[in-house]
């Protein structure tokens, strides 16, 4: 998949966007430009599966902050999230498709 500089571009928007409205700002970018780019719309679909599967792994890990695990595992899909979405960022920027690790992919 060739995907032109504007692509690029507003593909790594979605996930750089996502720091700071994790999500209003990538729903915007993916809803306007989904039908115009099918590669737009692989990264926001992958984003959507990404924010459902870690709000998951992060209600877990609270329930589990009840037996003091969830303390430990809390802060390890913090990090993930933050490490995951940084490197989806720069794939999509350079043009690549990117599956992020761990992630139910619901929305098709």
């Amino acid at each position: 998949m060739t995907a032109t500089n504007d692509e690029r571009m507003l593909a790594a928007a979605i996930y750089v966007v996502s720091f700071f409205t994790a999500f209003v700002g990538p729903l915007v970018i993916w809803l306007l430009k989904k039908d115009e780019s099918s590669y737009i719309d692989y990264h926001g679909k992958e984003y959507f599966n990404f924010l459902i599967s870690y709000g998951v792994y992060t209600i877990v890990s609270m329930l589990l902050m009840i037996v003091v695990i969830g303390f430990v595992t809390i802060w390890i899909v913090g990090i993930l999230a933050f490490v995951f979405t940084i490197i989806a960022a720069i794939r999509a920027y350079e043009g690549k498709e990117y599956r992020i690790p761990l992630v139910f992919r619901l929305i098709r």
